[in-house]
């Protein structure tokens, strides 16, 4: 029994002092294992740096105007397009052809909101023959609206099929259908593509 303990002194006793050399603070003159940083990185780092704040409603300021500032620099992305800012969703050359295909072509859906607010009016107005109009050409241009988008989705299906064959297209056609829905001047990343101009 107390045989046993004396042998396995030693190999503790390595250990401990193996435990001292890696506490041991390391030599100034040796390697880091690591690249220096460069200035300008340096500083990055020390200016977005944040201060651990002292209490709970300080935090939440911080938190607030790191959310305001991440957000202002979303929409200036999404106004200039600047592919380094936007939104997961907006990135990539995926959704960049698909959204400069989009932007090229004309299509009816665009004009869905215009043209509701008209058909609204007309149905406001108490005249039956009017009320009747504006329901027939409510139906009428929704199933306009609803081929215009067979056309447009087909046709970009194809061109990502043909452009981007080994990337993954998925949810590229719904992506730029929905952003045909929305009046070019009001689209976000704005339209880089005249009408017309092929991507």
């Amino acid at each position: 029994m107390f045989r046993r303990r004396s042998d396995e002194s030693p190999s503790s006793a390595t250990a401990l002092a193996e435990q001292d050399d890696a506490t041991q603070s390391r030599d100034p003159q040796a390697k880091k294992g690591r690249p220096t940083p460069k200035r300008n990185e340096a500083e990055a780092n020390r200016r977005t740096r944040v201060t651990v704040p002292k209490d709970r409603k300080e935090a939440a300021k911080q938190s607030r105007e790191r959310l305001r500032s991440e957000r202002e620099k979303q929409r200036l992305a999404m106004l200039n397009g600047d592919e380094r800012a936007l939104m997961g969703r907006d990135k990539g050359p995926v959704r960049r052809f698909t959204r400069d295909y989009m932007d090229s072509r004309w299509s009816l859906a665009e004009f869905f909101l215009p043209f509701a607010v008209v058909v609204l009016v007309l149905s406001v107005l108490r005249v039956p023959a009017l009320q009747l109009l504006s329901t027939l050409l409510f139906v009428l241009f929704l199933v306009l609206v609803v081929l215009d988008f067979l056309r447009l989705g087909l046709g970009l299906r194809k061109s990502l099929a043909n452009r981007f064959p080994q990337e993954n297209t998925r949810g590229a056609v719904s992506y730029g259908l929905m952003r045909n829905l929305q009046m070019r001047r009001l689209r976000l990343p704005k339209p880089k593509v005249k009408r017309g101009e092929h991507p």
